[in-house]
């Protein structure tokens, strides 16, 4: 097995949650801002945002792949990613995710099946796994 990356993201941020983020390719350009919640002004994406939409994405692609694989009808897909920032012992923070996945077209236990494969499979839920909780829920 190589070791070799298959991708790379190149993401230069400035000044934290107060600041920009751009990719080395440009696709990327953004403006950060802590949300009203937290004393920020809002106008502007945060990282528990990108973390979701990131997470999101990537668990409904290997949801995608499993049936592909497994030769399932899955029909369209579609999901949401929560993210949430709580206060953590000793002045840290930490997170917790909620993931939803839904795919009306699809068989109840194909689905759930693909989803429980998918948690295995997919490189953000393997990140996480044991670090933070993630619930994943299926909606029909």
């Amino acid at each position: 097995m190589s070791d070799a990356p298959l991708y790379t993201a190149l993401v230069d941020v400035a000044h934290g949650r107060a600041g920009s983020a751009r990719s080395a390719d440009g696709v990327l350009d953004i403006t950060l801002a802590a949300p009203k919640e937290l004393g920020g002004d809002g106008a502007g994406t945060n990282p528990e945002q990108l973390f979701a939409a990131g997470f999101a994405a990537c668990f409904l692609s290997s949801v995608a792949a499993v049936g592909r694989r497994r030769r399932l009808e899955l029909g369209e897909l579609s999901g949401r990613g929560e993210v949430d920032l709580h206060r953590g012992d000793g002045g840290g923070f930490r997170l917790g995710v909620r993931l939803t996945v839904a795919a009306p077209q699809a068989d109840a236990t194909a689905l759930r099946d693909a989803v429980a494969e998918a948690e295995q499979v997919c490189p953000y839920a393997a990140a996480v796994r044991g670090n933070i909780p993630v619930d994943v829920r299926i909606e029909s």
